[in-house]
């Protein structure tokens, strides 16, 4: 099928414009390698004026280049569409470790939830606005509800881990199995070395933090919190003995950063 690009264009095919990139809000710039892979299939010499993970004004102008009407058109659809929704993603995160304000690590793992075409786009982000997109670095096992079902118990689920040595065991506490704080008592005795509280009870984090003080591993093992945590909880939350605050949808399901392309001159 004919571009029909290509029919309006006709008598200016030949013609080269100076384009410009602006931010039409503040945020953080991601998708740079992206974005510059994508003006090499278009044909166009891209010059932006922002690295990874750096900072953008309102109406600020950080990339231009030359191009044909019909490289402009189709720039206008795939650069923007590389470049917004992965500096939204990295503008809520850099806002998240800023509400923290050094007090507790932001992780968003929901990044494991998205379609497998733009995982790497969204974890990528995350690391661009400065949280992680791991509850901590591998090697790892993280033992989720699921995995503690199948085994049966955590002190189950534990020993199989004792197959991996050298590994950050992390144990999802839900109090599901038993009370939180017998939850935590069977983590703490099988070597877990992070207790993610995901239930987004606030009450269940006090339970759980109360028992490792009294064991006196408070020190010694981490404590995650998570489940429908907002922005906007994140200065309180920082008050509660949390060590790590795992941040999900509002994170990876951040609004596109608005960005737009306009033509300046012919040259």
């Amino acid at each position: 099928m004919e571009d029909i690009r290509d029919i309006l264009f006709e008598e200016i095919a030949s013609k080269r414009f100076r384009a410009v990139l602006t931010a039409e809000r503040s945020g953080v710039i991601s998708g740079v390698e992206e974005a510059y892979a994508c003006a090499k299939e278009l044909g166009i010499d891209l010059e932006l004026c922002k690295a990874e993970g750096a900072e953008v004004s309102h109406g600020e102008r950080f990339g231009n280049f030359l191009g044909t009407p019909k490289q402009i058109a189709l720039a206008e659809e795939r650069l923007i569409g590389t470049l917004a929704k992965a500096s939204g993603i990295a503008t809520a995160s850099r806002t998240a470790v800023q509400l923290a304000d050094g007090k507790t690590q932001i992780v968003s793992g929901s990044w494991k939830k998205m379609p497998p075409a733009i995982k790497q786009m969204v974890r990528k982000a995350t690391a661009a606005g400065g949280a992680a997109f791991r509850i901590c670095q591998p090697p790892m096992v993280y033992l989720d509800k699921n995995f503690i079902r199948m085994f049966g118990s955590i002190p189950s689920a534990l020993t199989a881990c004792k197959k991996l040595p050298g590994s950050t065991v992390v144990v999802q506490i839900r109090g599901m199995t038993a009370s939180v704080a017998e939850e935590t008592r069977q983590a703490l005795e099988g070597g877990a070395g992070i207790l993610m509280v995901d239930t987004g009870d606030l009450e269940d984090v006090r339970q759980c933090v109360a028992e490792l003080e009294r064991t006196g591993e408070r020190g010694s093992v981490k404590v995650a919190f998570a489940g429908n945590v907002h922005l906007t909880d994140i200065p309180d939350l920082t008050e509660q003995g949390i060590d790590i605050l795992c941040i999900g949808k509002e994170i990876v399901d951040a609004k596109l950063l608005d960005l737009k392309l306009d033509v300046l001159q012919e040259e």
